[in-house]
């Protein structure tokens, strides 16, 4: 049941992608060029319609004593701003900023092909797999 959520809400998720055009690098890169008079607010459009949605999701969350497809709510996140925050949030951010994709929308945007699409997904499952690599030294166990 779980994993037909997942899939469902991935499809919803990347549908929504594609129809507002967020998978089109210059669409995000027109959002992130803030001087020089050629700024596109369609980004900030789509981020408020998806608080609206999520706002919604938690009000009707805070009613249900357990989730649909769970047996908990998970605890929430610590707040917590440590170097490894930080440092993933800078690499996300300088490739969002260089490339105009992050993963959401590269993969949504793997629908309509070409090698820019695809070298960029490949870098991203790499550097995934790296993340992951790294993040295995030093860290104790549980």
């Amino acid at each position: 049941m779980r994993g037909l959520i997942s899939l469902i809400s991935g499809a919803v998720f990347g549908l929504g992608l594609v129809v507002s055009d967020m998978i089109d690098p210059a669409r995000v890169l027109g959002f992130l060029r803030v001087a020089g008079g050629a700024w596109d607010p369609t980004l900030a459009f789509v981020m408020a319609g998806a608080l609206a949605v999520m706002a919604a999701a938690w009000a009707v969350t805070r009613r249900l004593s357990r989730p649909v497809a769970g047996t908990r709510f998970p605890d929430p996140p610590q707040p917590r701003i440590d170097t490894r925050l930080l440092a993933g949030s800078a690499l996300f951010g300088a490739g969002w900023g260089l490339v105009g994709f992050c993963p959401g929308p590269a993969l949504a945007a793997l629908t309509q092909g070409g090698a820019p699409v695809v070298l960029f997904v490949v870098a991203m499952a790499v550097g995934l797999w790296l993340g992951g690599r790294f993040t295995q030294f030093g860290r104790k166990p549980g």
